[in-house]
């Protein structure tokens, strides 16, 4: 034995003295000081961790918090579904910039792949959080209450009492309380139990037997905020559905005319990606008459009253039926709704070109600006003989027309009593004939030659119904229709089979967050025995966080032992055991 070291059985070699370790495979030895490495995860591992972080809270917070800021260029930047003509100018006037932002998506942000990968993402990620806490939830619902604790002094609500009822009338008599009215929705989940006698141990005094009633509530809270977060995976799913199935289109209709429900008859016209064009129901519609009315009163002057627009609406059956829609109160047709969304004047004019050709002829809507209806409008005529420039006309339509002293005109009501058309006079290429969208209310001027007159003054020209007056530089004549000024309305219509799916997560929503902000998590507890022909009663409260209420919850469970003798002693404050 002399020259070799003793190595006890299931001692590691790098664990003795005296002795050479071994050298491992590599050359290195088992005590030399290496760092220690993790184990490799692997790929099951990686998937399992990658889950556990997308489904928990944080990452759900983050996630809603970056769809709110991938939100925000939609509403900075124009969007081509709702404005192709905006997009088309902010790419001609940042023609670097707007490249790179339209190869990521920006001028359709909603409907973006990235945009698209946070709403799954977050959807995962609530259904994730909230499957595991469903079935916690579900188990707890089947468990029993708490067991009652053995020192009830150190509870922060305690009370005392004395009666002339048993035991086993006290426990039922509690339980019955606190399990309330309603036996389909108890107010506390309630189990009764006895005790054995308890000998005397050190300061704390014998007891015979006792009974028991371990009582609590407030598994609603969790459930309302299991019902929130249900509610708002609802009301994602929904809103995405709805996003794919709506359609929405706008036309500007004037008296006496019409159009009917296709996407060609709209001026602007947009859908989700499922929406299908044979899903439109083939119905017209025909605006009979619009009215309006204002205040004369010089408190209120010249404020809105009422407006309706009476309609004519023809079924694919050829039933008729007359229709009234008002602001705030749109017409259901086919599951549509029709919105009043606007409404103005539309005087009829006809420009001849200089050849004696009728160049243009029809309705001009003009836009209210103000409360008196100051309407600016735009003529566009570029159909005019082979030769001559084409024409453009911007001005106001005033309705009540008063001419100052410096020969400036305004309008003083909104109600055509004296109806009076001011333009100017533009020619030039106006690039209709180019394929870029443009906007039919905006004349852009800055190609176009205005016409002057011996001052170099732009040329005004003012007119009234009836008149016919001869364009200037020999561009040809302009006539402003006699007759009533015909009125526009501008209809809104709206599907989305989505709307009552919304509101019926939302209230959910709203009513889960009411539950699991302000119904308590509450714990009582009551023990009763019988000591020298007198039942002795103690009762004992918890909560979870802050609640005013739990000593009144215990002054009434105290008030529902039969033949109570004395009565409560004061709450005592104590820690929680």
């Amino acid at each position: 034995m002399a020259g070799q070291t003793y190595r006890p059985d299931g001692i590691a070699d790098e664990f003795t003295t005296g002795g050479a370790e071994p050298e491992q495979a590599d050359g290195g030895t088992p005590g030399s000081g290496a760092a220690p490495q993790a184990p490799a995860l692997g790929w099951r591992g990686t998937l399992r961790w990658t889950w556990r972080q997308l489904t928990s809270m944080r990452v759900a917070l983050m996630l809603l918090m970056l769809l709110a800021v991938a939100a925000v260029p939609g509403s900075i930047l124009p969007q081509r579904p709702q404005d192709p003509a905006a997009v088309v100018e902010y790419l001609g006037e940042h023609p670097t910039a707007g490249e790179w932002l339209d190869r990521f998506g920006f001028f359709d942000v909603y409907s973006s792949p990235w945009f698209s990968a946070i709403y799954l993402l977050l959807l995962v990620s609530l259904v994730g959080c909230i499957v595991p806490r469903t079935l916690s939830h579900g188990r707890a619902l089947r468990s029993r209450p708490p067991r009652t604790p053995a020192r009830f002094e150190r509870f922060p609500a305690h009370v005392t009492a004395t009666t002339s009822a048993t035991p086993d009338e006290v426990t039922g008599a509690v339980a019955t309380h606190l399990r309330g009215r309603l036996r389909w929705l108890p107010s506390f989940r309630v189990e009764t139990g006895s005790e054995e006698a308890r000998a005397a141990r050190g300061r704390i005094p014998a007891r015979p037997a006792t009974r028991t009633v371990a009582a609590e509530r407030g598994y609603l809270r969790e459930t309302g905020n299991l019902l929130f977060h249900l509610a708002l995976v609802g009301l994602v799913v929904s809103v995405g559905v709805g996003q794919l199935l709506h359609y929405r289109g706008q036309a500007i209709v004037t008296e006496g005319r019409g159009f009917a429900n296709a996407v060609v008859d709209y001026d602007t016209f947009e859908s989700g990606a499922w929406f299908a064009e044979d899903s439109l129901v083939p119905f017209s519609m025909t605006l009979d008459a619009f009215t309006s009315e204002f205040a004369t009163d010089t408190v209120a002057f010249a404020q809105s009253r009422d407006f309706t627009a009476d309609v004519t609406i023809r079924e694919p059956d050829g039933t008729e039926s007359a229709e009234s829609i008002k602001v705030n109160h749109p017409l259901e047709v086919d599951g549509a709704k029709i919105y009043l969304q606007g409404n103005g004047y539309a005087p009829e004019i006809t420009v001849t070109d200089s050849a004696g050709e009728v160049a243009f002829s029809g309705r001009v809507p003009f836009i209210p600006e103000d409360q008196v209806y100051t309407s600016r409008g735009v003529v566009k005529v570029p159909d005019v003989s082979d030769g001559l420039e084409q024409i453009g006309l911007v001005g106001y339509f005033l309705p009540t027309a008063v001419i100052e002293e410096d020969g400036s005109a305004r309008s003083a009501f909104p109600l055509p009593e004296a109806p009076l058309l001011v333009l100017e006079v533009y020619r030039g290429d106006l690039g209709l004939d180019e394929g870029v969208p443009q906007n039919v209310y905006r004349l852009d001027t800055a190609e176009l030659t205005p016409s002057l007159d011996d001052d170099g003054e732009r040329v005004t020209l003012l007119l009234e119904p009836g008149d016919t007056v001869d364009l200037p530089d020999g561009l040809g004549t302009i006539s402003f229709a006699d007759g009533d000024v015909p009125r526009f309305v501008a209809l809104d219509l709206r599907h989305d089979p989505s709307l009552a799916w919304v509101l019926t997560f939302a209230l959910l929503a709203l009513a889960g967050l009411t539950g699991s902000l302000f119904l308590p998590r509450r714990r009582v507890w009551v023990r009763s025995w019988s000591d020298g022909g007198v039942t002795h009663v103690e009762i004992a409260g918890l909560a979870r966080g802050d609640d005013a209420g739990l000593d009144g919850e215990v002054d009434r469970t105290r008030a529902a032992v039969p033949g109570v003798t004395t009565p409560d002693s004061p709450t005592e404050q104590g820690t929680e055991d």
